[in-house]
């Protein structure tokens, strides 16, 4: 493999790692940041711009598995997917951490 098929294999985990929120959110019916959103990344976005942005982020990803021939033969290239599925894993994972204090339960304690 050439080093460009690594970088494809990277950005094809990052890609496919983030579509699974906006994917879930989407089809759920909640809103959820995106870059379109007022502010960019911090606002929230209609889940039909959710679903959007998640297709559109299959669709790369997918072509990134392609170009960087991505597959169990290249133990390597599995590897460095795997590297972009666990950097996106955990820059969302902080990213999205003070979401769920934001959506308190709107039902008072006694």
């Amino acid at each position: 493999m050439l080093w460009y098929h690594y970088i494809a294999c990277f950005f094809a985990g990052v890609f496919l790692t983030n579509a699974i929120p906006h994917f879930v959110h989407g089809v759920s019916g909640d809103k959820f940041p995106t870059p379109f959103a007022n502010p960019p990344g911090k606002g929230l976005s209609s889940p039909r711009i959710n679903v959007l942005w998640a297709l559109f982020n299959i669709a790369i990803g997918s072509l990134l598995v392609w170009a960087g021939k991505i597959s169990t033969i290249h133990s390597l290239g599995f590897l460095i997917f795997f590297a972009g599925i666990a950097v996106m894993s955990f820059r969302l994972s902080f990213a999205l951490a003070g979401k769920a204090k934001d959506k308190e339960s709107p039902v008072k304690k006694k």
